[in-house]
């Protein structure tokens, strides 16, 4: 049996009683429950974008990571787009609503925010997990208190019926859900009719094509993590629900006072690479931003929450550790994108001697998310290094969404 709590931990987070306690607890009682054992990796992931937007997505994200459109699946009120690399690695469900009046819970949660409003239906929805038996799963997460979506209700917000999906998390406003295959099966998302669209493999094509001239393709990896951020009040509840829904563990928090937060990670249990399913990283203020000004302390995290709502900040490719022609292959990669009028919040930071270099993009026109690059030095195994990562989260605190929104 997996043993949720005998993996080593890392950081200097000092977390609270409360937290501690129910950790061990939560942990232990999934195991016990075989929730551990029946739910596994990341499938997919849910990204959703204004009508007449995913045809640019898709040529943007097909030129800055290794996904290829695959398919769309045409229903009622959405084309879904499905963008895949290969079956080791989790989909993208790229969602378009046809109808720009098209509301439902989704939206209301953008509506809520100053920056998040200006684009209704942009945001990320959440993760999809491969699981056993996925009515038993859900039977046992109901007995838990954790909420999902009827199929009723489903087949109103137009989502594929064959994932069970929980309602949207009070404290990340994501969402969990649970679908079923055969490990050497192809996933299958029962979700209207699949037609290849002409315009959205046409983008596709354009963006590989760039992709090849560029030289970029062979050295972008998979997904390496997905970064949530939250309230400060928030982000041990956030931790303990997502490690309620899934199979991952906690890693650890590091401490970054110099911008006002902590990030923590979780992992899969079973030690698989991120490029099969990748880390979940929540980020969140110290403080909330209500005493801030008591200390004048930064709040480049809070201040996005209070923009954008609690959501995905952005997705991390891994890129491949090498040099070309005594550069490394990130700033490779960086170069070549930038070179095609996509934007940067900084440059590259860290070094090969600090184990690994970083960067976050500008934040996407399509779906309001950031790209993050990382490339790992040798046998370095974490997510960033403290000057990285407080670089990192100063640079986004200067995104122009996060700047705009509050009045």
């Amino acid at each position: 049996m997996l043993c949720s709590t005998a993996l080593p931990r890392f950081g200097d987070k000092k977390n609270s009683d409360f937290f501690e306690s129910y950790l061990g607890r939560l942990l232990e009682a999934r195991d016990r429950a075989g929730l551990t054992e029946m739910i596994g990796g990341i499938e997919a992931m849910i990204i959703s974008v204004e009508p007449g937007n995913s045809v640019e997505y898709i040529a943007e994200l097909a030129l800055m990571t290794p996904y290829q459109y695959l398919v769309t699946l045409d229903s009622e009120k959405h084309l879904t787009h499905v963008l895949r690399i290969d079956m080791n690695s989790p989909d993208i469900l790229l969602r378009e609503p046809k109808n720009p009046d098209y509301s439902d819970i989704f939206r209301s949660l953008n509506d809520l925010y100053p920056v998040g409003a200006r684009r209704p239906h942009s945001r990320y929805l959440g993760e999809i997990l491969l699981c056993r038996d996925r009515h038993q799963v859900v039977a046992l997460q109901q007995e838990r208190e954790f909420r999902f979506f009827q199929v009723g209700q489903l087949a109103e917000l137009d989502l594929p019926l064959n994932v069970s999906l929980s309602k949207p998390s009070p404290y990340t406003q994501n969402v969990v859900g649970y679908m079923e295959r055969p490990l050497d099966g192809i996933r299958v998302y029962q979700h209207g009719e699949c037609v290849i669209l002409p315009s959205a493999q046409s983008a596709n094509d354009r963006g590989k094509e760039m992709q090849d001239r560029l030289g970029i393709g062979e050295l972008l990896c998979p997904i390496d993590h997905l970064a949530t951020r939250v309230y400060s009040q928030n982000r041990e509840a956030a931790i303990l629900e997502y490690l309620g829904l899934s199979s991952y563990y906690y890693w650890g928090s590091y401490d970054i006072r110099d911008q006002n937060s902590s990030t923590n990670v979780t992992k899969s249990v079973r030690q698989v690479p991120e490029s099969a399913s990748p880390a979940k990283v929540f980020t969140a203020n110290n403080h909330p931003y209500c005493v801030n000004h008591l200390d004048r302390l930064p709040s480049p995290t809070e201040t996005f929450v209070r923009n954008y709502g609690p959501r995905l900040h952005h997705i991390a490719v891994e890129v491949k550790d090498g040099q070309r022609d005594g550069k490394e292959y990130i700033d490779i990669v960086v170069d070549a994108i930038a070179g095609q009028g996509k934007g940067f919040l900084l440059e590259t930071v860290g070094s090969r001697s600090e184990g690994l270099k970083q960067i976050f993009s500008e934040a996407s026109d399509f779906s309001s998310l950031i790209i993050e690059y990382v490339q790992r030095f040798g046998d370095f195994q974490g997510f960033f290094t403290r000057d990285n990562v407080a670089k990192l989260t100063y640079a986004a605190g200067q995104e122009a969404g996060v700047r705009s929104g509050l009045s």
